[in-house]
């Protein structure tokens, strides 16, 4: 309450009633394109020029309070240009010539200044609302005008969180998405799982520049295979738009949810950034570095970001409960307090992106290329000296113990280096009859290979290694694009031409087990004893596994946009995909808004919608070693494929049947309103269900038997000798989402400078309705409630003169865990309010510097009952950073 008290004051005392119609600028030397760019995007004014009027003009530094065409008045002294404003507001940058001269096509000579959406007069403030989005319409509207819920955030919203991590400035920033930290969870802690309406990760669509994202090679809980977020530097996003709706029928499998775009920047103007921070406790020490420029000229150009991080870990733990109790027995014994860290890895991370364009003569030939390399390292479970099944003796080996080698235990440390990159070639233009067209081809690669240190594999004994290459994952993807949108003739009583686009898409999927050593998987000579194989925390992926796995498809669609009346909009899709494992899907999508009044519309869609199985939810294999937090003695499960020999030994049972997995496929359906009463204020609010059938996640967990035990290590599955539970992706259930989002923002000129007000709501309610898992009243629990039912964002920005200061209310709802692995018991987590404020001064016309804190009051959420033996504090799958309060400083700089 306290934090929610302060908040309020600090919004409220930035309402002040003073109007002025300047803007406060800050322009440093530059080229004159760039000056005029970022004229543009301070002041949300469209202004246009030709690229060879401005090509080699530079701008002196230009700053303080004063109207666009002041500032415009000042860029342009000294030079052969002028500048005039149409009747709809906009600026145009002409060079002084005889009025016979006539214009070149704009269609062979694309302007230097992208158009900034024009805001109405009164109003000079940036408004994301009145962007022209490119997703969820390809016709080109703003986003407050679209058939469907789109989200716009702008750089300043994506610059706000500390966070490298770029789904946790989605989870900054929207309602309803949650991302979890997952320590001790294998790749899970690098590959962080993440959801959108307590839909999986892979329900969520994402795009680059409208162009797919390719997926992890990790496949992370409950068997979603998502595109890693992290993967892309923030400092070379321009703005992200976020559809919330399906949309399966506009750009094909895995938009259920919702669809993600992200449109990159394509500008010249150089600059950096530096940044520090910490948590509150003393840890997680991050240090920063980013860098970002190029050039254009009237031909193209080009625009390199660069980012790096290191981050330190973070801890979170007591002492178990077991070093204790050995501790007592043994006080001679010298081992950590605690013996292993709960809380983020050790992690170092680069990450490149280059985008680049040129005129030809049929049109813009485009690239973007993106590559990352990052390693980190995380604990794994402590083993006790005491652990029988690491620690028991064996005839095979003597008088030799592990004691020799780790006297007091061990925590094994399991690593994962990853290299991700992806490019897209493409070529886009208008033809002579109108028609444009935009063809492109896509690779995407992501390779993970994961390592073991202060380990060892049991079963070998003397001649185990203490290190291990475990093997690793890849997925590829290619993608072949061909789109095209033109106008049609209408009827006479609608408003304006058809808008229609079609086209073309094949896609390859293909994912790939690397092998890992042969120790780090080897059944050894003390297996019969009861020790564990394979390199012990990790298992290797052996040679059998070591397998490649292809998937194909092609996609043809259509999308239809038109304006029956002065008053409506109304949209229609059909997508045709054809899969080579599984056969065809045919989707659809209705869209309806309509004006009722001046400022205020209703809109609503339906759809269809599906997501296909992946080659790695298809074919893949997994085992993985735990400690029983009741034993605290090492266990092996397995996950294996739906169609492997695994499955059949399990079909044999008389009350199992494992089958081949299918596609999930949604209906969807959404409602809303659209409020824009005045000027500089927006209002939404959107219902919607959404119902997904043959839901792909990890079935129940089979207790195998002696004999099956044996059938598997025969079949060479590593530790199958020892492996209790096995479990397989199925089309396990039905769930239905119902709920609602509320979204307003607020902007207006205050005391000479900018306010900025924001709120935006999502409650969601997931229901189970029919299960393999319905009889076990927690397991439905935890499902429907492992995410907040609720979520409100409220922020407060202000800028005046060189000052900006911003603040952010974050309302996350009640969510419940388990309170033991047998899932007999769930506990419920109450909600929690976390604020964040930051401060900005530039230091001059180059150089700002920001300093603030995320969790300013250094909350903590309840402490978790499972696995408190192990020394957990709170949930791994806690949807929020449970680390506390971390304060940053940065230093950015154009040059």
């Amino acid at each position: 309450m306290r934090s929610a008290c302060l908040f309020l004051l600090t919004c409220v005392a930035a309402v002040l009633p003073a109007v002025a119609q300047t803007h406060s600028l800050r322009l440093p030397d530059m080229p004159l394109a760039d000056a005029i760019n970022l004229l543009a995007e301070q002041t949300d004014t469209v202004i246009i020029a030709e690229a060879s009027d401005l090509a080699g003009l530079s701008a002196k530094p230009l700053s303080g309070q004063m109207e666009v065409d002041e500032a415009l008045a000042a860029l342009l002294s000294g030079t052969s240009l002028s500048v005039s404003r149409d009747r709809n507001g906009v600026w145009i940058i002409r060079r002084q010539q005889p009025e016979r001269a006539a214009p070149e096509s704009s269609a062979h000579r694309p302007p230097a200044i992208r158009p900034v959406p024009l805001p109405p007069p009164a109003i000079d403030l940036p408004r994301t609302y009145d962007t022209i989005i490119v997703t969820g319409s390809r016709a080109g509207l703003q986003a407050w005008e679209s058939l469907s819920p789109v989200d716009v955030l702008d750089q300043t919203d994506l610059a706000a969180p500390v966070s490298d991590d770029f789904s946790d400035v989605l989870a900054d920033n929207l309602p309803g998405f949650f991302v979890q930290r997952r320590p001790l969870s294998d790749g899970a802690v690098f590959v962080r799982p993440y959801s959108l309406r307590n839909l999986s990760a892979d329900h969520t669509l994402i795009l680059v520049n409208g162009k797919r994202r390719h997926r992890s090679a990790m496949l992370n809980t409950g068997g979603s295979q998502s595109p890693d977020l992290s993967k892309i530097p923030t400092n070379a996003i321009q703005r992200v738009e976020i559809l919330r709706d399906g949309a399966s029928a506009q750009y094909g499998s895995d938009a259920i949810a919702g669809v993600l775009n992200i449109i990159t920047r394509d500008d010249a103007l150089a600059e950096g950034f530096a940044q520090y921070s910490q948590y509150y406790e003393g840890d997680g020490i991050q240090k920063r570095l980013g860098l970002g420029g190029g050039a254009r000229g009237g031909a193209g150009g080009f625009r390199l970001s660069l980012d790096y991080s290191d981050a330190a870990p973070t801890s979170r733990a007591r002492q178990r409960l077991d070093a204790l109790q050995y501790l007592e027995e043994h006080p001679e014994a010298d081992i950590a307090d605690p013996v292993q860290k709960w809380g983020q890895p050790e992690r170092e991370d680069v990450r490149a992106l280059l985008i680049a364009d040129r005129d030809v003569g049929i049109g813009q030939l485009y690239t973007l290329i993106n590559a990352s390399r990052g390693q980190g390292v995380s604990d794994f479970n402590w083993r006790s000296p005491a652990t029988p099944s690491v620690y028991a003796a064996s005839a095979a080996f003597g008088d030799w113990s592990l004691i020799d080698i780790y006297p007091n235990g061990f925590t094994p440390q399991f690593g994962q280096e990853e290299r991700d990159v992806s490019a897209t070639l493409g070529l886009k233009g208008v033809s002579a009859g109108g028609l444009t067209y935009d063809f492109s081809a896509g690779f995407g690669e992501n390779r993970i290979d994961y390592f073991l240190y202060d380990t060892i594999n049991a079963s070998m004994g003397p001649d185990s290694p203490t290190q291990f290459d475990a093997g690793g994952l890849r997925q590829q993807e290619f993608n072949l694009n061909a789109d095209f949108r033109t106008r049609l003739p209408a009827p006479p009583s609608f408003a304006r031409p058809i808008d229609l686009a079609f086209g073309l898409e094949h896609r390859l999927e293909r994912y790939a087990i690397a092998a890992g050593d042969p120790a780090s998987y080897e059944i050894g000579p003390g297996a019969v004893d009861g020790l564990t194989s394979g390199s012990n925390g990790f298992p290797g992926y052996t040679q059998d596994q070591a397998k490649t796995y292809d998937q194909t498809n092609w996609a043809a669609y259509a999308d239809v946009e038109a304006r029956p009346g002065d008053n409506s909009q109304l949209g229609v899709a059909l997508r045709f995909e054809e899969f080579d494992t599984f056969g065809s899907r045919l989707n659809g999508k209705l869209s309806y808004r309509r004006d009722l009044l001046a400022g205020l519309a209703v809109r609503a869609t339906v759809s269809t919608g599906f997501k296909a199985p992946t080659p790695a939810q298809l074919f893949s294999e997994r085992t993985s070693q735990g400690v029983a937090p009741d034993t605290l003695d090492v266990y092996t499960n397995g996950r294996f494929s739906p169609t492997g020999p695994v499955a059949d030994i399990l079909s044999e049972r008389p009350d199992v049947d494992i089958a081949p997995l299918k596609p999930e496929t949604s209906i969807n359906l959404s409602t809303g309103l659209v409020f824009r009463p005045m000027n500089g204020l927006v209002a939404s609010a959107d219902v919607y269900r959404t119902e997904v059938r043959d839901r792909i996640f990890t079935s129940e967990n089979y207790t195998l038997d002696p004999v099956e035990r044996m059938r598997l290590a025969a079949l060479g599955v590593p530790g199958g000798e020892s492996i209790t539970e096995v479990g397989f992706y199925q089309n396990s259930f039905v769930t239905r989402t119902s709920g609602i989002d509320l979204v307003l923002d607020y902007d207006r000129r205050l005391v000479g400078g900018d306010l900025a007000l924001g709120l935006s709501f999502n409650y969601n309610n997931t229901d189970v309705l029919n299960s393999d898992f319905v009889d076990n009243p927690s397991r439905v629990d935890r499902f429907e409630r492992l995410y907040p039912r609720f979520s409100t964002h409220a922020s407060a920005g202000f800028r005046r003169g060189p000052w900006s200061f911003h603040t952010k209310l974050r309302w996350i709802g009640p969510w419940v865990d388990y309170t033991n692995q047998d899932a007999d018991f769930i506990q419920e987590f109450g909600a929690e309010v976390f604020i964040d404020a930051s401060v900005s001064i530039e230091l001059d016309d180059k150089t700002t510097l920001s300093f603030g804190a995320e969790n300013l009051f250094n909350q903590y959420p309840d402490e978790a009952v499972l696995e408190v033996s192990k020394g957990l504090i709170y949930s791994r799958n806690a949807p929020y950073d449970t680390d506390g309060g971390q304060y940053f400083l940065r230093l950015s700089a154009r040059f």
